[in-house]
């Protein structure tokens, strides 16, 4: 396991990979440690994103996590940059409860990568378990706004 700490304008993100694909993003400086070469691309992908010159990132990923968190994931992965989609419409795509999708949001070792920020509730904002709550989720969707369009 190597653990890198990325500057971002949420603060301190902290970045882990392992044989080659990364595996968490936190939040904090977690320290560095090791080495992995995913890691300089996670790091430049997400510079890039944050300075608007990148909407996807394209990286091997490997969050831990159970089958179906894994197939929301999938799902989360593939709303576009701009984009929203409501629990229940990823639960729709998933074969589940749109409750059982936000706790698979909630356990997304891989935020931003993973865009969990991009699943809102049919009724508002929904709920976000990185640092901040919805604070930093509604900035996330500022940032990435224009036009934002359900899926």
């Amino acid at each position: 396991m190597a653990r890198l700490p990325v500057p971002s304008p949420l603060g301190p993100l902290t970045l882990t990979a392992s044989s080659g694909a990364l595996t968490a993003l936190d939040w904090g400086d977690l320290g560095a440690e090791g080495d992995d070469p995913v890691l300089m691309r996670a790091a430049a992908q997400l510079a890039d994103y944050f300075a608007e010159r990148r909407r996807a990132f394209d990286l091997p990923l490997r969050p831990a996590g159970t089958d179906f968190q894994r197939r929301v994931w999938d799902v989360l992965a593939g709303i576009p940059c701009g984009c929203v989609a409501t629990y229940g419409e990823v639960a729709r795509r998933v074969g589940s409860s749109a409750r059982a999708v936000g706790g698979a949001c909630g356990a997304n070792p891989l935020p931003i990568v993973i865009p969990c920020h991009r699943v809102v509730g049919t009724g508002g904002a929904g709920g976000y378990s990185g640092q901040g709550g919805l604070s930093t989720k509604e900035w996330l969707m500022r940032f990435e706004a224009g036009v934002r369009t359900l899926l």
